[in-house]
């Protein structure tokens, strides 16, 4: 197995793809959709763009779907939800499927949706995806951070540096030939600096301190909590992420 970190989804290669690439967006969209398939939804179907969003969902029976917008980290004027995983609880999302489009997020999944495997991961489900990873052994895999409008997030390297730990503690691989590339290596060491402090870093991150101005503490609470949730979002057709089985 051989591990890629790309902080942005620009700087994914565009003439291959991986046997398994990973989304991560902490701050919130890769979070929120594990906490609403823990909740019971019935799927996530991500869009880039809120016209098509609208226009798709349409066709659903409006009490079996939610719309979720965000862009700036504000919710969309006229949606259900905006990106707060504090919002999906049991009784809203039960059975429903979200539509949901996201200022870095859904960017990110849509980037890495030809992949034969495609899953959605953050702290919060962590050790859900490395036990895929452990389990599946794909020969290659990108870990994909969302970023922020193209540039860099801490946050999302994070956590692609705690996913890489994980798995170079439990496989018995060397780093030299875990790491696709250097990325991984000083993911995994910015990972094993924070682990202990991942609110404080939160609040370090620029998106985190957009989200604070927000009065979204409580958010970068939540997603700083490490392998809570035992979901993981995966791929079943494009754009459209179910619990694996």
């Amino acid at each position: 197995m051989k591990l890629f970190i790309y902080h942005t989804p620009e700087l994914t290669p565009t003439d291959t793809v991986p046997d398994c690439a990973i989304a991560v967006d902490v701050l919130r969209a890769t979070t929120t959709m594990a906490t609403v398939l823990a909740a019971g939804g019935e799927a996530i179907q991500v869009f880039s763009d809120l016209d098509t969003l609208i226009d798709v969902s349409a066709a659903w029976d409006a009490s079996k779907r939610l719309r979720a917008g965000e862009r700036g980290g504000a919710k969309v004027e006229g949606f259900d939800l905006g990106n707060s995983p504090l919002d999906c609880t049991q009784t809203l999302v039960a059975g429903r499927r979200l539509f949901i489009s996201t200022t870095n997020g859904t960017r990110a999944l849509q980037r890495i949706q030809n992949a034969p495997a495609v899953l959605a991961a953050a702290f919060v489900n962590r050790a859900a995806a490395v036990n895929y990873l452990l389990a599946k052994q794909p020969e290659t895999v990108w870990i994909v951070g969302s970023g922020w409008e193209g540039t860099y997030s801490l946050e999302d390297t994070a956590c692609a540096g705690a996913i890489c730990h994980s798995v170079l503690q439990q496989a018995n691989i060397p780093l030299a030939e875990l790491a696709g590339n250097d990325e991984v290596v000083g993911a995994i060491a910015l990972y094993e600096q924070w682990q202990d402090r991942l609110v404080e870093l939160f609040h370090q991150a620029s998106h985190g301190k957009r989200l604070l101005r927000l009065n979204c503490d409580d958010d970068l609470k939540y997603c700083a909590q490490v392998d809570v949730l035992d979901v993981l979002p995966i791929q079943q057709e494009p754009g459209v992420l179910k619990l694996l089985g």
